[in-house]
């Protein structure tokens, strides 16, 4: 007799195969009476047997009474002999462990009948006359993951690397989990008594008679021949249970939800490493929409349901009863819908195939697979990125117009990443609204053709009507490499030291004076790190960055050249993402922000952990041109879908419309009406908690940082702040109440400026520009020194990749870029100086 199980999920052990073969004298066994009962003492025994009773009750499926009210009897008496006799007419395997470490399991007389979709204990005896105290696992050549070829990195990030454990590389057909059951009240090893019974915890993900091969094993080199420790079952797997779904988004019509699945003990329903597409096994979640269907074992389980973080998360109990029709009501609900203040939020950056996603059985998922998470997260835009992992296969589902699978108010394109071809040493790129994604001699293929810088590619994207950006835009400050790239190219003397003299004639960190913490007139390497790595967790900063990573590394030069539309936000870390923004915008170049996730390469959770919310109007229908065009507009903010600003006016002009002209300097009335959830996970990529990395990493979806789950938040006040050229003007602290609040600010103008409103880490703005006198935004020198550095350093780091072809062209730009930062940082100084001219090396 077995019983069905609900309990703490153990994807490693379940994933884990190491063949053990039982070896020893006794034969294998298909009755009660052929399962050895050695003469144990009778208290451990019965101490064991209370617990293995106790744990089946906890279960909820215990043993018949007339059989528990015998084995109280026998634990009463201590009765070893009775114990055994009444428990091994249900044992399914009888392992023995001879005085060598040598194990063989042999059928006992229990009944091989599990449940799909839910996890059975089934009855193990356990033979031990070696008396070892060691961990007795299961494993079975039919169990573990079903796909293959996830990024073992990413997975480390999210720390997900038991989903990688035991991948299906040869594509095997895999149907089960199996466990021992080692949770209280169990033990999680043997006893050391000769004899005691364990549960294993038996999954199939399919119904009908199913034949698996059960292997047992205390560790490695306690093989034996003849394959002894593994024994072949035929299982009879008794159907799930189909549950119908009926759900109603907040108006009342149906939609499709995230849904998470758990029994009482957090295990998750259906486990990750059975999945396939529509569902992904790197989340704990599924989709599914209106009237579909989810299939359950019976028993009792908590349904949490969502639709991105507009939403209440909601919580409900919900009983899967055998033999009647199962049906479960989710009723969705808004706390903020940015749709009545006329934006519609998307994700411009989403992979269907590489990172996370298996290449086995398919080389990625399709339109509809990626369809239902864009739709279940309440993004009204969903772009699928092809890149170069997977191209040949996914370039299929490329169409010039959004998918098929669209919706009017959810639509899905599939677009293009320049990542995995030839520039993405430079930074990758992100082109839009594309037309075309074969560049003009790559003939139709990742590696022939393709530009070794992104300023041709983004080009040719704008040429057929692209927008063009650079996603996971962090650029980040490495402090030793700054202070040694400092005295290289400061260090006149060549004394390992920058006077004040040679100091002046580049950009520092901070001020001189703080930065000689000893202060005798001259800054050693040591000094400069420490001040670069204090600037770091500022913003803006001018720490110069390493440039040498994957980054939007060569915006500073795409921009100058007029090429790109738009810099990515919300998925790396927050202040090396913002400002870089900074530091271009007070050039004066019209740099838009959008928001993305990089799913699943930077975050698996879910799509739209970062997001941007473009000004559409009133419309009854989505049109991902129009939507693209406020991109790079700048109608639009970025936020994690947890923070909004509905409303943003400098003197009644909303960002990405015309400039606001002032004859002299004066005040500007801000105006804006900002929004917080009433709950928000509790994490770094919220700004929530703090990485032991500083603050530097605050917003950072890259990395956990911290353990998987720490909770949800409510409430608590949130800083609104008003930002011109990078510096905080006014601010006002909100309650994160759910609640639209209308903030008015008077800020003064000085000079030609932008102004935007924040929230840190969660919510950025685009910019209005207020233009003094009719001059450009030329608010920071430094801006202009530090955009000129980070060429000149990136030049020196990354050319050997770019073809020997194209360096002159490239050359040519990158010079006229760095001209061109020079001109603007001459028209930046106050006092009319020249600053000092350097040259690409």
């Amino acid at each position: 007799m077995l019983f069905t199980h609900s309990a703490i999920s153990r994807f490693s052990l379940s994933a884990l195969v190491i063949p053990l073969l039982f070896v020893g004298a006794r034969p294998l066994t298909s009755s009660a009476a052929d399962i050895p009962r050695p003469s144990v003492d009778g208290q451990p025994l019965a101490a064991n047997v209370s617990r293995l009773l106790e744990a089946l009750d906890y279960l909820g499926h215990p043993l018949p009474q007339k059989t528990i009210l015998a084995l109280r009897t026998a634990i009463k008496a201590e009765n070893s002999n009775d114990i055994q006799q009444l428990l091994d007419q249900r044992v399914l395997f009888a392992v023995s462990i001879n005085p060598e470490l040598r194990v063989k399991v042999g059928r006992g007389p229990g009944d091989p009948v599990i449940q799909q979709a839910g996890y059975t204990p089934v009855l193990v005896k356990v033979i031990n006359d070696a008396t070892v105290t060691r961990r007795l696992q299961i494993s079975s050549p039919q169990a573990g993951p079903v796909y293959a070829g996830m990024g073992e990195a990413i997975l480390k990030r999210q720390a997900q690397t038991e989903l990688k454990i035991n991948e299906n590389v040869k594509g095997d057909r895999r149907f089960l989990d199996v466990e021992i059951f080692d949770q209280s009240p169990m033990t999680s090893r043997l006893s050391g008594l000769q004899a005691e019974y364990l549960l294993a915890l038996i999954y199939s993900s399919e119904a009908g008679q199913r034949e698996a091969t059960i292997v047992f094993d205390i560790g490695e080199g306690t093989q034996d021949l003849g394959f002894r420790s593994e024994v072949p079952v035929l299982f009879s797997v008794a159907p799930a249970i189909p549950v119908t779904l009926k759900i109603n988004d907040f108006d009342g019509t149906p939609t499709t939800a995230r849904l998470e699945f758990r029994d009482r003990d957090g295990r998750i329903y259906p486990p990750q490493a059975k999945r396939l597409a529509p569902d992904f096994f790197f989340q704990p979640q599924i989709y599914r929409n209106d009237g579909d269907v989810v299939l359950l074992p019976p028993g009792e389980f908590e349904l949490v349901s969502n639709r991105g973080p507009e939403y209440l998360r909601n919580s409900q109990n919900l009983a899967v009863i055998e033999g009647k029709e199962n049906v479960v009501e989710v009723n969705l609900e808004r706390w903020v819908n940015p749709m009545t203040f006329g934006f519609y939020c998307g994700d411009h950056h989403i992979h269907g195939a590489g990172c996370s996603h298996y290449d086995n059985p398919t080389q990625g998922v399709t339109p509809q697979d990626m369809f239902a998470q864009v739709k279940g997260e309440g993004l009204n835009v969903g772009c699928v990125l092809t890149w170069g992992p997977c191209f040949d296969y996914q370039r299929n589902y490329f169409s010039p117009i959004a998918d098929t699978v669209s919706e009017p108010l959810n639509i899905l394109k599939y677009d293009l990443e320049i990542s995995g071809f030839g520039s993405a040493a430079l930074g990758h790129v992100c082109l839009l609204n594309l037309k075309n994604q074969t560049y003009p001699g790559s003939e139709g293929t990742a590696t022939k053709g393709w530009p070794k810088w992104t300023v041709p590619v983004m080009r040719w994207a704008k040429e057929q009507g692209g927008i063009t950006g650079y996603p996971h835009s962090a650029l980040h400050v490495d402090p030793r490499q700054a202070a040694r790239w400092q005295i290289s190219k400061l260090d006149a003397d060549a004394n390992g030291t920058l006077s004040a003299t040679e100091a002046a004639t580049g950009l520092l960190a901070e001020a001189f004076e703080r930065t000689d913490e000893d202060t005798n007139g001259q800054l050693t390497q040591s000094e400069l790190q420490k001040s670069a790595n204090r600037a770091a967790d500022t913003l803006p900063n001018v720490a110069l960055p390493s440039m040498n990573g994957g980054g939007a590394m060569e915006i500073f030069v795409s921009t100058s050249e007029g090429v790109c539309d738009f810099i990515s936000a919300m998925d790396t870390a927050r202040i090396p993402e913002w400002n870089t923004w900074y530091h271009l915008m007070n050039c004066g170049f019209p740099l838009k922000l959008s928001g993305e996730t990089d799913f699943p390469c930077m975050s698996s959770r879910r799509v739209g952990q970062g997001r941007v919310y473009v000004q559409l109007g009133d419309v009854q229908q989505v049109s991902f041109p129009d939507w693209c065009q406020g991109i790079a507009a700048g109608q639009s903010y970025v936020s994690d879908g947890f923070a909004h600003a509905v409303k943003f006016t400098v003197s009644d002009q909303p960002p990405g419309r015309s400039d606001i002209a002032l004859d002299r300097p004066t005040s500007v009335t801000v105006k804006t009406s900002v929004s917080f959830a009433p709950e928000q996970p509790n994490a770094v990529a919220y700004g929530t908690l703090l990485p032991s990395a500083g603050r530097r990493m605050v917003g950072d979806t890259i990395n956990l940082h911290a353990p998987r789950n720490t909770g949800y938040l409510r409430g608590g006040q949130r800083l609104v702040e008003v930002v011109v050229n990078g510096r905080v003007a006014a601010a006002k602290s909100v309650e994160a109440d759910g609640k639209i609040h209308d903030l008015e600010f008077s800020v003064p103008i000085q000079q030609s400026s932008w102004v935007a409103v924040r929230q840190f880490p969660q919510l950025h703005t685009n910019p209005v520009n207020v233009i003094v006198d009719n001059q450009p935004i030329r608010a920071s020198i430094e801006s202009a020194l530090w955009c000129a550095e980070a060429v000149r350093l990136l030049w020196h780091n990354r050319r050997r990749f770019i073809s020997e072809a194209e360096q002159p062209a490239a050359k040519i730009a990158y010079t006229n870029a760095l001209e061109r930062y020079f001109r603007i940082a001459d028209e930046s100084d106050v006092d009319g100086k020249k600053v000092k001219r350097f040259a690409l090396q």
